[in-house]
């Protein structure tokens, strides 16, 4: 009796564990991970703007704002946007402009929050997949960890495949200290992958076989 009672209190520890940790898990949206940028240096002002069809508009604005000239180009952290963001910025009194995802790398420098962690990440391939944000865009932290959710497109040919990894970044260092990948969530075939599991199931199909021709009857003299 006290052995089930033992395990009984086991499995709802575990479990509550299981739900606490599940509840802890938030998803990250892109313009909330772009607007938490800290610069790495010392500028004047900055201004994060979503293009969205042709319509600029001004998402984060922080210190004196100066004129600039509207970008034509920017750059995603989703795979799934329709528009597009670039990041206008003044050091020193002098005017930058950043429209590819490259050139975030040195505005954020080390990373002083999880967002800045998850696009550290983006910069070396990952993917914030707000469309299966479930299993490759969100995130759960604790003292000394953050644990990211993110994904990575491992084929663009027949089939193309992403798959979806938990990544631990240490807080103090912005270093990985462990990936682990959590499997494929999706495979796409088309009609011209030789190896589409569809086509694949037709060619093997029998070919019907022809009826055994019958002899003809011979008459007799």
């Amino acid at each position: 009796m006290i052995q089930t009672a033992r395990l009984s209190m086991i499995f709802f520890l575990v479990l509550g564990t299981f739900i606490f940790s599940q509840e802890k898990k938030k998803n990250f949206n892109t313009q909330n991970v772009l607007a938490r940028i800290i610069p790495n240096d010392k500028i004047d002002f900055w201004i994060l703007v979503q293009n969205n069809y042709g319509k600029n508009e001004e998402i984060k604005t922080a210190g004196a704002k100066k004129d600039y000239l509207p970008q034509s180009s920017g750059f995603n952290i989703t795979p799934t946007e329709d528009s597009f963001y670039y990041i206008v910025y003044s050091k020193a009194g002098k005017l930058n402009y950043i429209t590819e995802i490259s050139g975030l790398k040195d505005f954020i420098g080390k990373a002083d929050n999880v967002e800045e962690a998850a696009l550290a990440q983006v910069l070396d391939g990952y993917v914030i997949d707000e469309q299966f944000a479930h299993v490759a865009g969100n995130y759960y932290e604790d003292k000394t960890n953050y644990y990211l959710d993110l994904g990575k497109v491992t084929s663009k040919e027949c089939p193309y495949e992403k798959k979806h990894f938990t990544l631990t970044v240490n807080k103090a260092t912005s270093q990985i200290s462990e990936v682990k990948e959590n499997g494929t969530y999706i495979e796409l075939y088309t009609k011209k992958c030789a190896n589409n599991p569809r086509l694949l199931k037709i060619e093997k199909k029998e070919e019907p076989k022809d009826e055994p021709k019958k002899k003809p009857v011979k008459k007799r003299k």
